[in-house]
């Protein structure tokens, strides 16, 4: 998984869960590790901002509005940025949450209780691993 910086070098993270508290903590530390944070509070709101940033990073509660619904949501930012990181916050890992995973191009599930500040250390070194991975652009000066 490559991370490729939006225009300009800015670092785009989307976050979307229904808590508008929640989302201020994951906005807040996604700023503090350098990237531009949109956050949306339900599906419309997301799909919208997909259409106006190339988001790097993506957390995405897996209950947005209703049971699963972020799924869909984690699945088509899977197809819309290939190369981003994303992430999915859910009330519990089983078989099924895994296969949901899976299916949808996510990289990691985050259990809904851990701290806002682990799940984004872990995202931020996450980014940066797969940063030291992508091969330099072509026409780039080494």
């Amino acid at each position: 998984m490559a991370i490729m910086s939006g225009w300009r070098g800015t670092k785009f993270a989307l976050v979307v869960h229904p808590e508008l508290g929640v989302l201020s903590q994951y906005q807040a530390l996604l700023s503090k590790s350098g990237f531009t944070t949109v956050v949306a509070r339900d599906l419309p709101t997301a799909l919208l901002a997909i259409t106006q940033h190339y988001f790097d990073v993506s957390i995405v509660s897996s209950q947005l509005s209703e049971a699963g619904d972020g799924w869909p949501l984690a699945g088509v930012l899977h197809l819309v940025f290939p190369g981003s990181y994303i992430g999915v916050l859910v009330p519990g890992a089983d078989l099924l949450t895994l296969q949901s995973a899976i299916n949808s191009g996510v990289q990691d599930v985050y259990e809904i209780t851990q701290s806002p500040k682990s799940v984004v250390s872990a995202v931020v070194a996450a980014a940066k691993l797969a940063e030291s991975k992508r091969p330099p652009s072509e026409g780039s000066v080494q």
